[in-house]
């Protein structure tokens, strides 16, 4: 028998209270609206996965298991169709990553339904799909390669450093916001969220540095240093590639309207066009996210200013964002430093 406290709310509704109460944990600064919204995504395409009328008492593990199946095989709506993203997809169904997120999104919803007493068993707990079932493959490298890297990266740089056209509308132009977006992305591996919410005031000079004040998760700041290079190409934008716009935003489209997150993976594809197709992978914001990570620590750089650098409050965290170059190891090896020859005098 059922439990006499026992509320029998339909997915719908339990769906509509739990994004309440998510966004009211943003309200009290708990959790970013970025991921807010993430939730709320997810939460939605479970009600239409699920149905929205039936009980969410009678959703058992199976239900759950089609239903993440199901999510699993929807088409990638961010790409055109046919287009890869190097994460072993064909067909255009859902990422490795994205059915991971997903499937957190319904844990955390189901995790609540139990202690608010809709659900008397968590469905959750009995469902069987793993990762590799639901036909999500971890992807082989979301890193780009240093080779890779340097080519998106010399793209943007001359993105960076063309002169004013000649013709045509100046205000219609985005080659220079396009080179400053992937090098941002690519030298300092902001969160796409942390980078399309930057406002020109949170760059700022001291002592001759330009640094980046980034409001990310949690309420929580950073001050990063910007590379001269990248400070440079941040200068001409301002001065001859933003749109005039009363609009505080930094990145802005043509129109003086602030960029918004589904438009960065387009700037990325399009600055890609112009690398040498040898050198050419596509990539996603969270991609160069893990290509500044790992090449950083590739490169020895202290583990803590990475961390730093990526805004994590842990350092356990990175070893998510370190992907494996390919030859590292025989590098590691020849220049081992216990095989080192001690200097002579």
């Amino acid at each position: 028998m059922r439990p006499a406290e026992l509320d029998r709310v339909s997915v719908a509704e339990a769906a509509d209270r739990y994004v309440e109460l998510v966004w009211a944990r943003v309200s009290t600064g708990a959790l970013s609206a970025a991921t807010a919204e993430v939730y709320a995504r997810d939460v939605a395409t479970l009600v239409e996965l699920a149905g929205p009328g039936r009980v969410l008492d009678d959703l058992t593990g199976e239900d759950v298991d089609a239903v993440l199946l199901a999510f699993a095989r929807k088409p990638d709506g961010r790409r055109p169709a046919g287009v890869g993203d190097g994460a072993g997809r064909d067909g255009g169904g859902q990422s490795a990553s994205s059915q991971a997120r997903f499937r957190r999104s319904i844990s955390a919803l189901f995790k609540h339904a139990t202690l608010a007493g809709w659900v008397q068993v968590n469905p959750m707990t009995v469902a069987t799909i793993t990762a590799r079932e639901r036909g999500g493959l971890r992807p082989e490298r979301r890193a780009l390669t240093r080779e890779q890297a340097q080519g998106l990266v010399g793209a943007a740089r001359r993105l960076g450093e063309q002169p004013p056209p000649a013709r045509g509308r100046r205000d219609q132009r985005t080659e220079l916001r396009d080179g400053l977006i992937v090098l941002l992305l690519a030298t300092l591996g902001p969160r796409v969220s942390e980078l399309v919410r930057a406002n020109v005031e949170d760059f700022f000079t001291n002592d001759g540095v330009r640094y980046w004040r980034i409001f990310g998760k949690g309420g929580r700041t950073r001050d990063v240093p910007l590379p001269a290079d990248v400070a440079r190409v941040l200068q001409a934008y301002l001065e001859r590639g933003r749109p005039a716009s009363a609009d505080k935003a930094l990145l802005l489209s043509w129109r003086g309207r602030r960029l918004a997150r589904g438009d960065v993976q387009a700037v990325i594809d399009r600055v890609q066009r112009q690398v040498d197709p040898e050198r050419r992978r596509t990539v996603t914001p969270h991609g160069l996210r893990h290509t500044t990570a790992t090449h950083l620590l590739a490169d020895a750089v202290d583990m803590d200013a990475v961390r730093r650098v990526l805004g994590h409050s842990d350092l356990s965290t990175l070893g998510r964002y370190r992907d494996e170059l390919p030859g590292e190891l025989e590098v590691a090896m020849r220049a081992h430093p216990l095989l080192k020859r001690p200097s002579s005098g």
